[in-house]
């Protein structure tokens, strides 16, 4: 088959390796004129990802760029002195085996897999397709025809608006924004991570050993997304000052770096609820089929696991893309459904609404980072539904 693939980060290279593994013929097209090498924020690998990255042999690739962060520090209204919390345990209470690792990182890792096999169109983008006869224009090179088309593009996919319609159809605002940056390595934060709490907001900063700089997280709460220009920066900024000027002289120092940031990304947080992901020979996978939300749904995995899963399928139906595109729409479908209940609850959680849920929050996280961890991984196994949910994913093997 010839399969064009539009979006390089992460859901895009995971399927055009298993395709070009399985003999197919592979273009992926990218808007940046590059891999992205700066920016960007941590992400989480679980179970099921990582057992695919070790299928495709870059599993000690991925662990040797491992921030390595097991503990936080916290403040937080209220606190007599800061809460240390053992970040580490919690995340084994989530999932038999984690690492979390740069978002980009993670894609070099992954584009560079795919080695020569793949061609890579940077700089481009789609301007037209056709779902039935899989005919595409792009905004520079001549058009083409493909006999599928996968929009890995992320949450803002074009393929989805050109195929499907516009996002507001389909998206919920799940009440909080993010954003991330960077700042210079000052803290001395290696395998550490520093937050501050507050109702409404939460902001902190991490590093690893391998980067050269640092990272600031913000998370906010408002009632509906904020009103402003998503390709205006500056707008952006100006929000992000006026939600977190005044938390702490720390945070204040971190806002200064705004005007000096290399890389600045911000966004709502927001949920997509498609009924289907295929429409003729086109097919969505990862945030731009289904999002559960950004840094609360565990959105990295799940893009990794349905790449692995749509080109096992569209294989394994001899190139019946019919039968391949809803087959892999019932094997992603509970962990999908499950992943959105659980972003919901997340942003709940990690953006507190009045103290009663700040006072919650620091507690719960002291009360887990003091519990055994036989007895934090037993508590959590009640629901796969709940914090087991990644490693309730059982992987097919396609081979």
């Amino acid at each position: 088959m010839r399969v064009l693939i539009s979006g390089a980060s992460i859901a895009g290279p995971t399927a055009a390796y298993w395709l070009c593994r399985a003999g197919h013929s592979v273009t992926v097209i990218e808007r940046a004129s590059g891999p992205r090498t700066t920016g960007g924020h941590a992400v989480d690998l679980f179970t099921p990802a990582l057992n695919i990255l070790d299928r495709m042999g870059v599993l000690s690739e991925v662990l040797a760029r491992d921030t390595g962060t097991t503990s936080g520090i916290f403040f937080a209204p209220g606190l007599k002195r800061p809460l240390k919390a053992d970040i580490e345990r919690f995340i084994h209470a989530i999932s038999e085996h984690h690492v979390e690792i740069m978002r980009d990182d993670l894609s070099a890792i992954l584009t560079a897999a795919t080695g020569n096999d793949v061609e890579y169109l940077f700089g481009d983008t789609i301007t037209a397709l056709s779902p039935d006869t899989g005919e595409v224009s792009f905004d520079h090179a001549p058009p083409r025809t493909f006999d599928a088309i996968i929009g890995a593009d992320g949450l803002h996919s074009n393929v989805r608006r050109l195929v499907f319609g516009a996002e507001e159809q389909f998206s919920s605002f799940l009440g909080a924004n993010l954003a991330v940056f960077s700042l210079p390595k000052v803290l001395g934060l290696d395998r550490r991570i520093l937050a501050y709490l507050d109702v409404g907001r939460l902001a902190a900063t991490y590093s690893a050993r391998h980067l050269s700089d640092a990272r600031a997280l913000f998370l906010f709460r408002t009632e509906s997304p904020a009103a402003y220009d998503r390709h205006d920066v500056p707008a952006q900024k100006n929000l992000l000052r006026a939600a977190f000027t005044g938390l702490d002289s720390q945070v204040d120092r971190w806002l200064e770096e705004l005007q000096n940031t290399e890389a600045f990304y911000f966004d709502a947080i927001t949920q997509l609820s498609l009924d289907t992901w295929s429409r003729g020979r086109v097919t969505l996978v990862g945030d731009a089929g289904y999002c559960p939300g950004a840094v609360v749904g565990g959105s990295t995995s799940l893009a990794i696991v349905g790449a692995y899963v749509l080109a096992g399928e569209l294989t394994q139906a001899s190139n019946d893309y019919i039968r391949a595109f809803a087959a892999a729409e019932r094997e992603m479908l509970a962990y999908v459904q499950g992943s959105r209940s659980l972003a919901r609850h997340t942003a709940r959680i990690l953006v507190p609404a009045n103290q009663a849920q700040v006072w919650a929050l620091v507690h719960g996280t002291r009360l887990i980072s003091r519990l055994p961890a036989p007895l934090a991984r037993a508590a959590a196994r009640f629901s796969n539904q709940g914090l087991r949910l990644a490693d309730s994913m059982k992987l097919k093997d396609y081979s």
